[in-house]
C-alpha cells in the first residue's frame, strides 16, 4: 500500500489518461457501479473539474462539495463523501472549483502529496474496498496527485491510433512517480474502450496495444455503444439505465475481470522427491513444435 498501515485493506486506483475523450469517466463510473454490484464498498473520488463523474451517477454540481478543502487541509475528506443510488457506490463530488485550485496546492509544501494527505482518514477507517479517482484529461497537479496518491492505475485507451501516443505518455509518468516519490505504484491493466467492431483499424489497434503490453491489456474489450452514450445525461450508470445492453454486460465482464486480477497468485507446490532414476534424455530431432497462445479478448 502506498499508506502507512500495512494492515488497511482499502486499494487506491487512478483511471488515468492525459489524452481527453477515451472514455475514462464512462469506465471510472461504470466500472465503480459494477464492483458495487459484485458487493464491493466503493468510493469514487471526482477530481474533473467539469464534474462528469459526479453527474453521471446522478448528482447535481454543489458549492463547497468538492474536495477542493480537503486538499488545502481545511475540511476533513469523510464529510465530503455523499451516496448515489447505487448500493455500496459512494462519491467525493467535484465542481468548478477545482479548476483553480491547483494555483493554491502549488503554494503549499509537499504539494504533489495533498490527495494522499486528504484521503489519508478515509484510508485509515478501512470501509472501502475499492478507492477510485476519476482524474482530469490533462497532465497537471491535480493529475499528478492522484498518481502519487494511487497503489495502481487503469489506463483506458481508445481503440485507435492516435490514443497509443497518450498510453505512452502514461507509461512514463507513471516511471517517473515510481521513480520520485511512489516506487510500489502499478500498472493494473489498460483497458480498450470505443471499440468499434465494423473497422479493421479498430482490431489492428488492439492487436497491436496486445503484441507490445501483453497481459496488461484487460481480456475485456468496452465495445461503442449509444446507450453508453446516453446514461450520463440520465444520471445513472449503464447497469441502472440499461442493465441488458452490450455495454452493462462488458463493464460487468470487466469489474469480474479486475476481481479475478486482484486474487493473490498462489506459490506453486514443491514437486516430491522422486526416487525413480533420472528419465532418458530425449533423442535429437531437427523438429521445433511451437504452441502459440493467442489471449481471447473479449467485446
Amino acid at each position: 500500500m502506498s499508506y502507512s498501515n500495512p494492515n488497511m485493506s482499502t486499494k487506491v486506483i487512478a483511471l488515468a489518461n492525459q489524452k481527453g475523450g477515451v472514455g475514462k469517466t464512462t469506465t471510472a463510473v461504470n466500472l465503480s457501479a459494477c464492483l458495487a454490484e459484485c458487493g464491493k464498498n466503493v468510493l469514487l473520488v471526482d477530481l474533473d473539474p467539469q464534474a462528469n463523474a459526479t453527474s453521471g451517477v446522478g448528482l447535481e454540481k454543489e458549492d463547497g462539495a468538492s474536495i477542493y478543502a480537503a486538499l488545502l487541509g481545511e475540511a476533513d475528506a469523510r464529510t465530503l463523501i455523499k451516496p448515489t443510488e447505487t448500493k455500496k457506490l459512494h462519491i467525493i463530488p467535484a465542481e468548478l472549483d477545482l479548476a483553480g485550485c491547483e494555483v493554491a496546492i502549488a503554494r503549499m509544501d509537499n504539494y504533489l502529496h495533498c490527495l494522499k494527505n486528504a484521503l489519508h482518514p478515509v484510508v485509515e477507517q478501512d470501509e472501502y474496498d475499492y478507492i477510485l479517482f476519476d482524474c482530469p484529461p490533462s497532465i497537471g497537479i491535480l493529475f499528478m496527485n492522484a498518481l502519487y496518491a494511487a497503489d495502481a492505475v487503469i489506463i483506458p485507451i481508445q481503440a485507435e491510433y492516435l490514443a497509443l501516443e497518450g498510453l505512452s505518455v502514461m507509461l512514463e509518468l507513471v516511471n517517473q512517480v515510481r521513480a520520485a516519490g511512489n516506487p510500489s505504484l502499478a500498472i493494473e491493466g489498460i483497458v480498450m474502450t470505443m471499440f468499434d467492431a465494423r473497422t479493421n483499424l479498430a482490431q489492428q489497434v488492439v492487436e497491436e496495444v496486445v503484441k507490445h503490453f501483453g497481459e496488461q491489456v484487460h481480456r475485456t474489450i468496452i465495445p461503442r455503444s449509444v446507450r453508453l452514450s446516453e446514461a450520463p445525461s440520465y444520471g445513472k450508470p449503464i447497469t441502472a439505465y440499461d442493465p441488458q445492453s452490450k455495454g452493462a454486460e462488458a463493464y460487468r465482464r470487466l469489474a469480474e475481470e479486475f476481481l479475478e486480477r486482484q486474487k493473490p497468485v498462489p506459490a506453486p507446490e514443491p514437486e516430491p522427491a522422486s526416487t525413480y532414476p533420472a528419465p532418458e534424455p530425449a533423442p535429437e530431432t531437427d523438429e521445433l513444435t511451437t504452441e502459440l497462445r493467442q489471449p481471447g479478448y473479449e467485446v
